[in-house]
């Protein structure tokens, strides 16, 4: 493919859910996110020729919030945005239409990314257009409905981490150990995730705070706790609230051009893309899917996985990232080394470019060559992103 390239890429601290960040909309989030990023990379605003985010919940957020990202970031009025959704795999998917576009000439540079308030999603009174008629109405919580709901068998996300959990014989124990794992290397690398983050001021009557890091790393977690908790989602099940990730709040993005537009304008170049890969699989298993996007990336680019020096593999549960590594005989010392996301935070829709935006510090940081980023999406898909760092 053509030379594409990474000259910007910021994301913001991760909140938890009611937390910090929760009088915060996905909107100004994503405008947070995506300053940051723009003055990381040096670039002239006008020069930035389409915008693309992602967001899963969206109700309540006013029109095509990608647009208004773009507005509130000062782009010019001319530069078309898009919002796109494509459950967790959103802000991933953002970045590989910017890649599209680019690679077909339609643009020299774009914004992309992905933003998510899970605090202010709405509920809904789904009889209420047309009258409520006598008895009782039922409210329906659009996070669950239009985030964590399977559409096909009406289960919760977590059941289907359960059935990956039971089909690959992955036990609690694991599960809990390595959720511990994953607070543990994050708690040991704020001032590593202080680097990529875009510190969020916030003012009240009483003053103001500045946040910096993500709220929900748990320094003195134990395996004792862990193993407290009760199943979330099934009785006698493994997955808990403990080794699946949380409801967050946050924003991640990036400015991608061409590598000649980077050359040509003096934009510091942090990584090139390599290639990147989509695929599917049983909406049941959902969690599994990443496996068949790598498998796929790596006919395409040639790479095995032993090439990739630091892997972003997004852990919206502990069972299914644990299945994925176990197939695929990963290398876990390459694996979100700095923590993931049942430590970070999961704000749904700016994952996919959260792990991207992780991915590239981790590179600088250990000086690796490849990089993969990765995750699995609510419908059964999966997607996978091949960087060559340049720092």
């Amino acid at each position: 493919m053509s030379d594409i390239v990474i000259v910007g890429a910021k994301r913001t601290p991760i909140g938890k859910f009611g937390g910090v960040l929760k009088d915060l909309s996905a909107v100004e989030l994503g405008t947070i996110a995506a300053r940051g990023a723009l003055q990381e990379s040096n670039i002239s605003n006008e020069a930035i020729q389409h915008v693309i985010f992602g967001n899963v919940l969206q109700a309540n957020n006013g029109q095509n919030p990608a647009r208004q990202i773009s507005i509130h970031s000062q782009i010019p009025h001319t530069t078309p945005a898009m919002t796109i959704n494509e459950v967790c795999g959103s802000g991933l998917k953002a970045i590989i239409l910017g890649i599209q576009s680019l690679k077909l000439g339609d643009a020299q540079a774009v914004l992309v990314g992905g933003t998510e308030s899970m605090s202010n999603a709405p509920y809904y009174l789904t009889k209420e257009r047309f009258g409520a008629r006598y008895g009782h109405q039922t409210v329906t919580d659009s996070i669950l409905q239009d985030g964590l709901t399977d559409a096909f068998h009406h289960i919760h996300m977590g059941i289907t981490a359960e059935h990956v959990a039971e089909h690959f014989s992955i036990s609690r124990q694991e599960q809990d150990e390595f959720a511990l794992h994953s607070h543990q290397k994050a708690a040991q690398a704020k001032a590593f995730h202080a680097r990529d983050i875009e510190p969020i001021t916030l003012y009240t009557k009483k003053g103001h705070t500045t946040i910096t890091e993500d709220e929900g790393i748990r320094e003195h977690l134990t395996i004792e706790q862990l193993s407290a908790l009760k199943p979330a989602f099934k009785e006698n099940g493994s997955v808990s609230a403990g080794n699946a990730s949380s409801l967050n709040d946050g924003a991640a993005a990036l400015v991608l051009t061409t590598r000649s537009f980077a050359q040509k304008h003096h934009l510091p170049i942090l990584a090139s893309i390599i290639d990147y890969a989509e695929a599917g699989n049983d909406p049941k298993y959902m969690g599994f899917a990443p496996y068949y996007a790598i498998e796929q990336l790596c006919k395409k680019t040639g790479l095995t996985l032993e090439q990739f020096d630091s892997i972003e593999s997004n852990e919206a549960f502990a069972a299914q990232s644990l299945a994925l590594a176990h197939e695929l005989n990963f290398d876990m010392t390459k694996v979100n080394q700095f923590g993931g996301a049942i430590s970070l935070g999961h704000p749904i829709g700016a994952s996919g470019a959260r792990i991207v935006v992780t991915l590239l510090n981790t590179l600088k940081q250990t000086k690796g060559h490849y990089g993969l980023a990765t995750l699995c999406v609510g419908g059964g898909i999966g997607l996978a992103l091949a960087l060559k760092n340049e720092q």
